[in-house]
């Protein structure tokens, strides 16, 4: 399975996750993004860049839901409802959102 992107196979996993990370561009999510009919808005990128950040910086931790909600009600200056976060990402903030920022598939359970 992969990405045809940029006249270049982009190669992922059976779950549409890169299998090398360093393929990931902001150019590649805007487009993985587009496949799930999503278009990112500056608060996409936030959790995306929240999610990257907490991968590359702090020994390839991946938040669940409940890490990301506290991390953009303190980004954001409001307290964020689960809801919003399903709303960005329909699939799963912290999974959905990791693939699209480029990260490894999260072995751990649950979302919440």
């Amino acid at each position: 399975m992969g990405y045809e992107f940029e006249g270049r196979e982009i190669e992922t996993t059976s779950s549409g996750y890169l299998v090398e990370q360093d393929d990931w561009s902001r150019e590649l999510a805007e487009y993985m993004a587009s496949l799930n009919k999503i278009e990112l808005t500056p608060r996409h990128w936030d959790v995306l860049d929240y999610l990257r950040d907490e991968y590359f910086n702090n020994n390839q931790s991946t938040p669940n839901t409940r890490a990301i909600l506290k991390a953009m009600s303190e980004r954001w200056g409001e307290k964020v409802e689960q809801k919003v976060l399903y709303d960005l990402f329909p699939l799963d903030p912290s999974k959905q959102g990791g693939r699209i920022a480029g990260l490894p598939e999260s072995k751990r359970k649950g979302g919440y």
